[in-house]
């Protein structure tokens, strides 16, 4: 059987592994945008901080800002264009912001993602899986 998935990120060892436990609140000003499917933001956490997208108004995704193919440094911490694409201005590569996977041809790994559940109409937990 031949697969095209793109590689898991268990298999990228390019990024460090580090503790994710962020409780943001949809209330505050700063999470306005995720209040509404589509709605992206940038919130701490993780190794560069985070990207978090509002999937439907019940489902969230959360992404970690490094470049899942680079070393971290000043460079790699990507930016969302569009509010569909998340981009790594080191090398102008791009991932997709519904499932992290890389737009750009020659990326082997897709955006690490952490676990995002909505505990309540303002509450939203991300955590490492």
């Amino acid at each position: 059987m031949i697969s095209f998935a793109c590689e898991s990120d268990q298999q990228n060892n390019i990024l460090p592994r580090v503790q994710v436990n962020e409780t943001l609140n949809l209330s505050n000003p700063e999470f306005i945008n995720l209040q509404v499917a589509g709605g992206w933001s940038y919130a701490n956490g993780g190794i560069s901080g985070l990207i978090v997208y509002n999937l439907n108004g019940n489902s969230f995704k959360a992404w970690e800002r490094s470049c899942p193919h680079l070393k971290p440094s000043t460079c790699t911490r990507m930016t969302v264009e569009n509010s569909f694409k998340m981009k790594c201005h080191c090398d102008q590569s791009e991932f997709n912001i519904l499932n992290g996977s890389p737009l750009t041809a020659g990326i082997n790994f897709g955006a690490r993602e952490y676990k995002a559940t909505l505990i309540n109409a303002t509450t939203l937990k991300i955590t490492n899986f």
